[in-house]
């Protein structure tokens, strides 16, 4: 099993606002399909009710405390531990309590770094680059629906030696 998470995040780490994204991205969306389609995303219930609906041509998992959670489409697990039974390539796809809990468990980290500083309610939590190895690094292309500069990071954790 391979772990990743799969954010898009602001300079401040800004990921939500009231429940939603504070950006318009049409990359960024792309770009998660990508990653995503045929392998697993795991995110927790008002990260999965943003979105309203699973995602399409991949496993969604939400983890709840909520046993009476039972969406259609959806594979509901209740513990973090839960996560480790999945298999393939699962990427953390969010909120900000789920990727505090998995981030020092995580093989890597797609990022897409949002320019500016947007309104927000939700982040992700501090990481440096002292932990990460930068794998690649490709600035997003800005058209007239894609206007806020953008860049795609795919980190790996550094190990010790």
């Amino acid at each position: 099993m391979t772990l990743s998470i799969l954010v898009a995040h602001d300079e401040q780490r800004v990921i939500g606002v009231d429940n939603q994204l504070p950006w318009h991205l049409p990359n960024d969306l792309k770009h998660v399909k990508k990653l995503s389609t045929g392998n697993t995303l795991v995110m927790g219930r008002k990260t999965y009710e943003s979105i309203g609906k699973p995602l399409p041509n991949r496993r969604n998992v939400v983890l709840t405390s909520d046993h009476s959670f039972n969406p259609e489409g959806v594979d509901v697990i209740h513990s973090l531990d839960d996560i480790k039974e999945l298999p393939g390539h699962v990427f953390i796809f969010g909120g900000q309590s789920l990727f505090e809990a998995m981030i020092e468990k995580v093989d890597d980290m797609y990022i897409t770094v949002v320019e500016g500083k947007h309104k927000g309610d939700t982040f992700f939590p501090p990481y440096t680059f002292e932990d990460w190895e930068v794998l690649s690094s490709e600035e997003g292309e800005l058209d007239e629906k894609n206007t806020i500069p953008h860049t795609f990071l795919h980190l790996k954790r550094k190990t010790e030696n």
